[in-house]
């Protein structure tokens, strides 16, 4: 049975001992020899351009025609011809460090050490409020200043360029303040006064994203952010509506800790809900694409909660709940298994909650 040929050998089996010289290998021209004719058929690449003599071995009966880099790509031994061992190259240092938790990269800042109260941001919906106007006024005067600066250049275009500006961030402003005055006054008398599509699926969603980066600025954000999502869930649960238990989908993170998985499932088992564990945000969305579901209960961290809400509750209804992570971000995270149920209720139709 021919044999393949060796690695890192450039060249090829030319026939077999005499005996058993087929016809069609008489056709090559070669040199005679006591275990037969051989012919030295150099390889087509640039390995066999750079060797440079021929080495005639036989291994099994096999002539083999080779060329060597170095040294003989076969030597003998005790028993015969073997291939020589792969030269030993330097190799690079492989540096592994394992890790007890995948991170999100809503996390990729975490320093390893303990979150400030073990990991519960829990606070009122107040606080968001407090920041949100802050925020609110922050962004009018930049942009206030910013105009300041440019009308003397605006100016030059149109004289009247300046005083029209000037008018539009007032108009601006003074919307701004009414419709933040309505979610105050909601928040306070526990009454919606806006529609949805004017607070929780709307604008809230985009003050909740700027009013978080301002307060990363100053070391509150989760603290904000668990005010956010309690005033967005104020909304959201205030609204009438109502889906079937195959409508609504059940989203929970990886990092939930055995006792808070079982006490998740043993809820939507008993709802008949279906669950969705999203390893990541962007499978979070896809599910949401592909399986359409009319409300989506979720259960996120504070960062990934707000993230996930302004790119989500504009499409479909949510209730979001946040998580207390007394282990550190993304590790045996806990959840209020009482809210979770309450929640899952809220949108569920009174037939379907048995």
């Amino acid at each position: 049975m021919p044999l393949p040929a060796p690695r890192g050998v450039s060249g090829v089996p030319v026939r077999r001992a005499q005996s058993t010289m087929s016809s069609r290998s008489r056709r090559f021209s070669g040199t005679a020899t006591a275990s037969g004719t051989i012919r030295y058929i150099p390889a087509v690449s640039a390995y066999a351009a750079r060797t440079r003599e021929p080495v005639y071995k036989e291994w099994g009966g096999v002539v083999i025609a080779a060329r060597k880099v170095g040294e003989s790509p076969l030597t003998r031994n005790g028993e015969g011809w073997s291939l020589p061992a792969m030269s030993e190259s330097p190799r690079a240092q492989l540096i592994h460090i394992d890790v007890d938790r995948r991170l999100g990269h809503e996390w990729d800042e975490w320093d390893g050490r303990p979150l400030p109260n073990a990991g519960d941001y829990d606070s009122p919906a107040e606080l968001f409020l407090a920041w949100s106007g802050g925020t609110i006024a922050l962004t009018l005067g930049a942009a206030a200043l910013l105009l300041f600066l440019l009308a003397p250049r605006l100016g030059l275009i149109h004289p009247a360029v300046p005083t029209a500006l000037w008018l539009g961030l007032g108009a601006v402003a003074i919307v701004t303040w009414f419709w933040f005055m309505l979610v105050v006054g909601s928040i306070l008398t526990g009454r919606p006064l806006l529609p949805e599509r004017l607070v929780e699926r709307g604008p809230l969603l985009w003050l909740m994203a700027l009013t978080s980066r301002v307060a990363s600025r100053f070391g509150r954000r989760d603290w904000v952010e668990n005010a956010a999502v309690k005033s967005y869930d104020f909304f959201a649960s205030r609204r009438d509506r109502k889906v079937g238990a195959g409508e609504l989908l059940l989203l929970i993170p990886r990092c939930l800790s055995r006792a808070a998985l079982d006490g998740v499932l043993a809820i939507a088992g008993k709802y008949d809900v279906p669950v969705f564990v999203a390893t990541r945000g962007q499978l979070a969305r896809r599910v949401i694409r592909e399986r359409r579901p009319r409300a989506v209960v979720a259960v996120a961290c504070e960062r990934d909660m707000v993230t996930g809400l302004h790119d989500v509750a504009g499409k479909v209804p949510v209730l979001g709940l946040t998580m207390t992570l007394p282990s550190g971000p993304c590790k045996d995270a806990g959840v209020d298994l009482h809210q979770l149920e309450e929640w899952v209720r809220t949108y569920l139709a009174p037939d379907q909650r048995s």
